[in-house]
């Protein structure tokens, strides 16, 4: 259907008679005129209504006076509606306590914006922030808070009155206007979970008229409509929005200022700060089109009285560096590279701490030039560091993306699907970056950044070879990066993870290849390809696990050989005694080597290796304890059962406080062989005992009817008197041991029972050679320990 032009033109000049006379006349316009009209299609209507003037509308004349009217000055939809106890039960409170400051500001800046666009009349962005702080009870011990925001933007007119009753309006998004903080409408509910109360007072020019339009709400009022906004003619000087919150909520002081005063929270020096840091990136950006903007933070307390603090144009530094960084793209499900890329940009702002003196440090992702997620624990590690200058400066390090744009949530406090890493074990999963690779490649940048001049890696790195064992080499094969602030326990705990991390994997790897050779035909191609892949996981495998295992073994070793020289030297805590006290220095060195009283059936931890590393796998190792009770291959006793009263009476002859002793004995089953080593104090001649170690090998040969016949013996302590050696001893080429072997004989009957192999060894050298060993290892794991003691 076709209706001539003239019908429009005729319409319209009835519909505004009929409203210039009387609210009959409305009623019978939209009976007779509208109503039919209504029932047309899209297309019909705009056939009489072609520049679109024509939907459900209201007209507000001069006065206030609110009336339904199809006239052709301000037609805007009037079915819309804010549901404000919808988008709050929707919508999470902010865990930024400033987010409904950053919200008003960033409102401000874009209306501002969207003014300059298309009138240059007012060339500087000018906004006043007040807080007001009252008692909240009749004591004045608690206090509530009521803010406004006054700017000089473009005003509440018909564009943006729709965006602020549509919750997820594209508005600004649709804007040509570069600058503007494209958003999904949400902020503004943060308003409502903060105050309960909130006016809006707005003047703005439509064509060449000035209107201004007001609104009041305050709970329990569920929602906002269009009908809640009255206009009447305003003045040009005063456009821009006056907007009020009142009413502070105890839901979101508990959030945001549990146990702290609202106006130390938000007092004028701590908001310039805060917006400084907020809106940096943003101001710096737009410094040139906001003119000399000035922020005015003004805060009223009813006992302190007002503070005043300014942010102006002057006050912005520049931007110390800003490079980008390339952060490739992943398979979701294998976690492969895709060679793909999202850009990042760092502003790093090293500021002066004379000049700045800012509240904290910041290092934070952003959307849409503002800060969303603070990251600065990650790079300064320490609340002191994170809250101070370093070496003087305060840094501010802003991450901006495209992708951190498209991903922030509605509040504006994190970001939605990204992931710590990928792959994630979510089968719907669609992320394509991870937290982990953006780290990988804006660490090392901001760490430059961040890091004082005096800091020094290479006492981090000692301080974990030292203590830990974890080497420089296991450090770059798990890609480990030792960074400023971090402490060395936690670079371990991150390299030891990593391999953790790989063995696992590696060993479902391997699982997955021996089914597949289970299924493969021995004959085949396959079957030889399997065996060399699972040959390569496995030894890869090993090395990984090695890797950690051996560099903790070395590092064991070195504190045991530590404790033994300390102990050698009588310089352990513990050997502090008294004059008159007894002193246990040989019991104390005993247990360093195995614990007394103990066999290896219920010890496995335990440094026989000190003497021989061979040692260390014996089958069976016994700590002064009954020789009847020893028992190998299946339970079989190894000696006759009157062993220990023989025992006894061989060491009852003996003068010395070692009469109520046995020697440590190790055997193994296989060979036949025992392992004789006594100890002896610090300052007892060890060559006064050279027949105790014969003596015990002829008593073990005897009850033990041949299980034994191969007797190695160990006499250990720090003193000999060369002269007491007989002839059939001989000195070790280096070091003061001696050493003897011979054929251990029957003395009444000559028949030979084995053989021996006795060192006499000064503890000094039981130490050297355990530091030659650990020299060995160190070397296989490119490890530094330092000079050892």
């Amino acid at each position: 259907m076709q209706f001539p032009a003239s019908w429009a033109a005729q319409l319209d000049r009835n519909l505004t008679a009929a409203t210039d006379r009387d609210e009959t006349g409305r009623f019978w316009v939209c009976i007779v005129f509208i109503v039919p009209l209504l029932t047309l299609q899209v297309e019909e209507r705009a056939s009489i209504f072609p520049d679109n003037r024509m939907t459900r509308l209201t007209w507000q004349p001069g006065g206030g006076q609110k009336c339904p009217s199809f006239g052709p000055r301000a037609l805007i939809e009037t079915n819309m509606t804010l549901d404000i106890r919808g988008s709050i039960k929707n919508t999470k409170l902010s865990s930024n306590p400033y987010v409904v400051f950053e919200e008003i500001i960033s409102n401000a800046i874009d209306a501002f914006l969207i003014r300059i666009h298309g009138d240059r009349s007012e060339p500087n962005l000018n906004v006043k922030i007040r807080v007001d702080f009252s008692a909240s009870d009749l004591f004045g011990d608690g206090e509530t808070m009521a803010l406004s925001c006054k700017d000089n933007g473009c005003g509440l007119g018909d564009d943006q009155l729709k965006a602020f009753l549509t919750k997820d309006t594209s508005y600004k998004d649709d804007l040509t206007i570069s600058g503007i903080g494209q958003c999904k409408g949400a902020g503004r509910i943060q308003f409502f979970h903060h105050f309960s109360a909130l006016s809006i007072d707005s003047t703005y020019r439509h064509d060449s008229e000035i209107i201004r339009r007001q609104m009041r709400y305050s709970e329990p009022q569920k929602q906002i409509d269009y009908d809640d906004f009255t206009s009447s003619p305003g003045n040009e000087a005063d456009i821009g929005t006056l907007i009020r919150l009142d009413r502070f909520k105890d839901t979101a002081r508990a959030r945001i200022a549990p146990g702290e005063q609202l106006s130390s929270l938000f007092s004028a020096p701590v908001l310039k700060k805060q917006m400084l840091v907020a809106f940096l990136q943003r101001l710096v950006g737009l410094e040139s089109r906001l003119g000399d903007f000035e922020f005015e933070f003004l805060t009223s307390h009813w006992k302190t009285g007002d503070q005043v603090e300014t942010l102006k144009r002057s006050d912005l530094p520049i931007a110390t560096a800003a490079p980008v960084v390339q952060v490739e793209e992943r398979d979701p499900r294998s976690g492969d590279t895709l060679g793909t890329f999202q850009s990042f940009k760092l502003s790093h702002y090293q500021l002066d701490s004379s000049l700045y003196d800012l509240p904290k440090n910041a290092i934070a992702f952003c959307a849409k030039y503002s800060p969303v997620k603070n990251i600065t624990g990650r790079y300064l590690r320490t609340r002191t560091e994170q809250n101070n200058p370093v070496a003087g400066f305060h840094h501010i390090v802003l991450i901006e993306s495209d992708f951190l744009d498209g991903h922030v949530n509605e509040q504006r406090d994190d970001f939605d699907n990204i992931p710590e890493d990928i792959p994630t074990g979510d089968m719907f999963s669609d992320a394509k970056l991870s937290y982990g690779s953006i780290y990988e490649a804006i660490d090392p940048v901001i760490d430059a950044m961040v890091t004082p001049a005096d800091w020094k890696k290479e006492d981090v790195l000692k301080e974990i070879t030292d203590q830990f064992g974890i080497s420089e080499a296991m450090l770059t094969d798990t890609s480990t990066r030792i960074v400023y602030g971090e402490p060395a326990k936690a670079v371990v705990e991150r390299v030891l993870k990593k391999y953790q991390e790989r063995v696992i994997d590696e060993t479902a790897e391997i699982y997955s290849l021996k089914e597949a050779i289970l299924k493969a035909e021995p004959d085949s191609e396959e079957y030889r390809k399997k065996i060399d892949e699972i040959s390569w996981k496995y030894t890869s495998s090993l090395k990984n696990f090695d890797m950690a295992n051996l560099s903790q073994l070395i590092v064991r070793r070195a504190a045991i050989v530590e404790i033994l020289t300390l102990a050698c030297g009588k310089k352990l805590a513990m050997q502090a005694v008294a004059d008159g006290v007894r002193r246990k220095d040989e019991q104390i060195i005993h247990n360093i080597f195995f614990p007394m009283r103990k066999d290896s059936q219920n010890v496995s931890d335990h440094d026989i290796w000190l003497l021989s590393e061979e040692y260390h796998y014996y089958d069976y190792i016994a700590s002064d304890i009954p020789l009847a009770s020893i028992k190998w291959n299946n339970g079989e006793t190894v000696f006759e059962s009157d062993i220990d009263q023989k025992f006894q009476e061989l060491l009852a002859r003996r003068a010395d406080d070692n009469s109520g002793k046995r020697p440590d004995i190790a055997l193994f089953s296989k060979e036949g062989s025992a392992i004789i080593v006594e100890f002896k104090a610090p300052g007892v001649p060890t060559d006064e005992h050279i027949g105790d170690l014969t003596e015990y090998a002829h008593l073990l040969a005897a009850k033990s009817g041949g299980k034994l016949r191969k007797f190695y013996g160990y006499l250990i302590g720090d003193t000999v008197n060369n002269l007491r050696l007989g002839g059939t001893w001989t000195p070790f080429p280096t070091g003061k041991g001696w050493f003897q072997s011979s054929p251990l004989m029957d003395p009444a009957t000559r028949q030979p029972l084995g053989e021996t192999y006795f060192e006499i060894l000064h503890f000094t050298d039981v130490i050297d050679r355990a530091k030659k060993r650990i020299g060995v290892y160190q070397q296989k794991l490119n490890l530094n320990l330092g000079k050892m003691p």
